[in-house]
C-alpha cells in the first residue's frame, strides 16, 4: 500500500495558501465544493418554473449554507431577484405575536428589494395579519419587481419550535404556493425552504408546505467523494484504505470530513521536501493515523467543534440523557420524537425508523466519557421539584372555582405592595367589588348558576387589568378585590368604571319572573375604591376598611355604582 503526499493534479491545491479552512458556507469559485447526487442542478431547474419551490433539509453543518449560495446565484444569473429571510436573525421579540412576526418578514423583503416598506398602507387589523401580509406580497411587493422573486428562508427549524407561530405561518407558505401555480402575479415568486429538522406539529395534508415541491435531503458524502475531495486537496490516496480509515471515523459528513482533509494537507505539505518511512508507512499515512487518534480527544482537531455540542447539551438535561443512551446503546434505540429530532439536527443521531443510532464513532468514543446523564441528574431533579413547587404555590395562591388570586394570595401580595410604594412615595389603590343580589341569582339557577357566574365575573375583571402589575382576587363569596399599585385616585376610578362596564357586557340576565323585583334586568356589580400614599400616619388595614365602607356606600345608594373614599375621614365621592 502506498500513499504519496502532495501532488500535482488538476483541480488541486498546490501551496498552503490555496486551501481553505472549512467554517461557513463553501464560496461559489471553490474548488472544494462537492455537488451530491446533482442537489445544485435539480434545485436550480425547479427554482425555474414559475411558482417553484425547493425544500432542503440536512442536519447541522452538511452544506445547506452552500447549496442555498448556489441556488441564490443561479437565481441572480437568471436575473431574477432575492431575498433571503435568515430566522437565526430574528429576535425572539419577533416570535412575540404572529402579526409581528409577519410584519419582520414583509419589512425584511421590502429593504432587500429596496423598495420603501409602506407596511400601514397594507395592514388592516380587521382582516387580520395573515390576509394582510398576502395582499402585501401580492399587491405591492410582487406588483413592484418586473421579474421573478426567489424568496429563501433559512433556518426554518426556529419556526417550528413555536407551535404558536409555526401553525399559522406554514399554512400560509401553502396557500402562497397554491397561488403561484394559478395566478399570473403569484408565478412570479418561486420559494426555497431551508431547516435542519423535521416539522413537529400536525398540520392537514392540505395546509403543508412540506408535502409539495422538491424535497432535497442532503446525504453525507460517498467513499468516491471523499476520495474526490482528498485529491482536490492534493491527498493522492491511490487505493481505499485511507478513505475507509477516515470514514470509520467521522462517516461521510462534509464538514468533519473536510476538516480532516483540511489538516492533512497543512501537515503534509510542511513536511515537504523528502520522506521519512516510519515502520514502512509513509509519512501522510502516520499522520493520518496519528490525526484520527486524537480526533475524539480534547486536543484533536474536533475538540471545539465537540465542546460545543457538549455545551449545549449541558445546557438541555433531556437531550444529554437522551444522547447518552444511544452511546450506550450497542444498537439503535427508540427515542421521544421531539428528542430524537433535535439530536439528529445536531448531527449527532441518525433516525432509521421510529429508532436512533450515533451517527458517527467520533461522538461515541467522545461522548462516552462525558457523562452528560449523569452530570446533568441534580439538574434534571432540581427542575422537577422548581416545578412540582411552582405547581403546589399555585394550588396555595390560586381560587379553585374562579382560578383568579384566592384571600391568601391578595393578602400576602397588598402587604407587599404597600411596602414597595412605601419606599417609592407612590399611590397605592385598592377596589372591592360586591356582585349586586347575587344570593337571589343564585337561589334562582342553583349553584352551578351561581358558579359560572362568579367564574364569568371573575374573568371579565380580570380583562379590565393590566398584568402583572394589576391584580384581582377573590375576596371572598361574591366579593372580589383589585390592586392597583403606582394608580393615584382618578386612574383607580377609570378602573373602576372599566369593570363595572365589562360585568354589565356580560349580559347575564335575572329570571324574568323577578325582573320587576330588581332595579336591572342582567347582573351588576357595585364598587369601593380608596387610594392613598403609604405613610406613617396608615397602614393596610386602613385602606381595606376605607374601600370596605365605599363599598357598602355603594350599596346603600341603589348599587351599580362606584364610590371613592377619601382615606381617613371616609368623605364619599359617589361615581354614577
Amino acid at each position: 500500500m502506498t500513499m504519496p503526499g502532495l501532488q500535482k493534479s488538476p483541480n488541486s491545491i498546490q501551496t498552503v495558501a490555496d486551501l481553505e479552512f472549512p467554517g461557513g458556507p463553501i464560496p461559489l469559485d471553490s474548488p472544494f465544493y462537492i455537488d451530491r447526487s446533482g442537489a445544485e442542478a435539480q434545485a436550480c431547474a425547479e427554482i425555474s418554473k414559475p411558482g417553484g419551490l425547493v425544500r432542503i433539509k440536512a442536519p447541522k453543518k452538511m452544506g445547506k449554507s452552500s447549496l442555498m449560495l448556489r441556488i441564490i446565484h443561479g437565481a441572480t444569473v437568471r436575473g431574477y431577484a432575492t431575498v433571503t429571510v435568515d430566522f437565526q436573525q430574528a429576535d425572539e421579540a419577533i416570535f412575540a405575536s404572529l402579526d409581528k412576526f409577519l410584519r419582520w418578514l414583509c419589512l425584511n423583503a421590502a429593504r432587500q428589494l429596496k423598495l420603501e416598506p409602506h407596511l400601514d398602507d397594507f395592514w388592516d387589523e380587521d382582516m387580520g395579519s395573515k390576509v394582510s401580509c398576502t395582499i402585501y406580497l401580492e399587491n405591492y411587493l410582487l406588483e413592484q419587481i418586473n421579474s421573478p422573486l426567489l424568496l429563501v428562508l433559512n433556518e426554518v427549524n426556529r419556526v417550528f419550535e413555536r407551535p404558536y407561530i409555526a401553525k399559522e405561518f406554514l399554512p400560509l407558505l401553502r396557500s402562497w404556493y397554491e397561488q403561484s401555480r394559478q395566478f399570473e402575479t403569484w408565478k412570479k415568486l418561486r420559494i426555497a425552504v431551508i431547516h435542519s429538522t423535521k416539522i413537529n406539529i400536525v398540520l392537514s395534508i392540505n395546509q403543508s408546505p412540506f408535502n409539495v415541491g422538491l424535497p432535497i435531503q442532503l446525504s453525507e458524502f460517498t467513499a468516491e467523494q471523499v476520495q474526490e475531495l482528498a485529491r482536490r486537496h492534493g491527498l493522492e490516496w491511490s487505493d481505499s484504505y485511507p478513505v475507509g480509515q477516515l470514514m470509520n471515523m467521522v462517516g461521510g459528513h462534509p464538514y468533519l470530513v473536510h476538516l480532516a482533509l483540511y489538516h492533512l494537507a497543512i501537515s503534509v505539505q510542511n513536511r515537504l521536501p523528502g520522506w521519512v518511512n516510519d515502520g514502512g508507512k509513509d509519512r501522510a499515512q502516520v499522520e493520518l493515523e496519528q490525526l484520527l487518534k486524537a480526533a475524539p480527544t480534547q486536543t484533536g482537531i474536533y475538540s471545539d467543534y465537540l465542546r460545543n455540542h457538549s455545551f449545549f447539551l449541558q445546557q438541555q438535561p433531556k437531550l444529554a440523557c437522551a444522547l447518552q443512551k444511544v452511546v450506550a446503546a450497542e444498537n439503535s434505540i427508540c427515542l421521544e420524537p421531539l428528542i430524537a429530532y433535535q439530536l439528529e439536527s445536531m448531527g449527532l443521531v441518525k433516525l432509521e425508523g421510529n429508532n436512533c443510532s450515533v451517527s458517527c464513532k467520533l461522538y461515541r468514543l467522545y461522548f462516552q466519557w462525558q457523562n452528560l446523564c449523569e452530570d446533568n441528574l441534580s439538574v434534571v431533579g432540581f427542575e422537577e421539584l422548581q416545578q412540582e413547587n411552582e405547581r403546589l404555590q399555585a394550588l396555595v395562591n390560586v381560587d379553585e372555582l374562579t382560578q383568579i388570586g384566592n384571600r391568601r394570595y391578595f393578602d400576602s401580595c397588598l402587604r407587599a405592595e404597600w411596602k414597595h410604594m412605601d419606599r417609592r412615595g407612590s399611590p397605592i389603590s385598592l377596589i372591592l367589588c360586591d356582585i349586586d343580589y347575587f344570593k337571589i341569582y343564585n337561589d334562582t339557577y342553583g349553584h352551578q348558576g351561581g358558579d359560572d357566574c362568579l367564574r364569568s365575573v371573575a374573568q371579565a375583571i380580570s380583562r379590565s387589568l393590566k398584568p402583572p402589575a394589576e391584580l384581582a382576587a377573590r375576596y371572598g363569596g361574591e366579593e372580589f378585590a383589585v390592586i392597583l399599585p403606582e394608580t393615584d385616585a382618578s386612574a383607580a376610578l377609570v378602573v373602576a368604571e372599566k369593570i363595572r362596564a365589562q360585568i354589565k357586557a356580560l349580559n347575564i340576565v335575572f329570571n324574568p319572573a323577578i325582573v320587576d323585583c330588581l332595579p336591572n334586568s342582567v347582573l351588576t356589580i357595585s364598587l369601593g375604591i380608596a387610594s392613598v400614599i403609604p405613610g406613617p400616619e396608615n397602614d393596610v388595614a386602613t385602606l381595606v376598611l376605607a374601600a370596605d365602607e365605599a363599598l357598602y356606600y355603594s350599596k346603600r345608594q341603589g348599587r351599580d355604582r362606584a364610590t371613592l373614599s377619601m382615606l381617613l375621614n371616609f368623605r364619599f365621592a359617589p361615581v354614577n
